[in-house]
């Protein structure tokens, strides 16, 4: 079956840096676009950025510039290395096969002083 298992939040003074990765299973990883999402409370949960199969990104208005999304196919995994973070930013961010019902379980990012 479909897994997918991110690690990487916690908690981290504003500036800060984190890296999330997001080890997938159970799927042809280098054919299926990946995605990172967000979900802070009291809000909808929002794209963050995706990568293609080929490598092209997109990425949310609030993160350009701050966040990179990458891939390792030979490690079936998905990263978001993010920089400059802000409060706001805080939230569980979840990574997705494509546009599927795959999601992983999340893992919580919180910016704080």
């Amino acid at each position: 079956q479909v897994q997918l298992v991110e690690s990487g939040g916690g908690l981290v003074q504003p500036g800060g840096s984190l890296r999330l990765s997001c080890a997938a299973s159970g799927i042809i990883f280098r054919l299926n676009t990946m995605g990172w999402y967000r979900q802070a409370p009291g809000k909808q949960r929002e794209l963050v950025a995706h990568i293609t199969s080929v490598g092209s990104t997109n990425y949310a208005d609030s993160v350009k510039g701050r966040f990179t999304i990458s891939r390792d196919a030979a490690k079936n995994t998905v990263y978001l290395q993010m920089t400059s973070l802000k409060p706001e930013d805080t939230a569980v961010y979840y990574c997705r096969v494509g546009v599927s019902d795959y999601w992983g379980q999340g893992t919580q990012v919180t910016v704080s002083s």
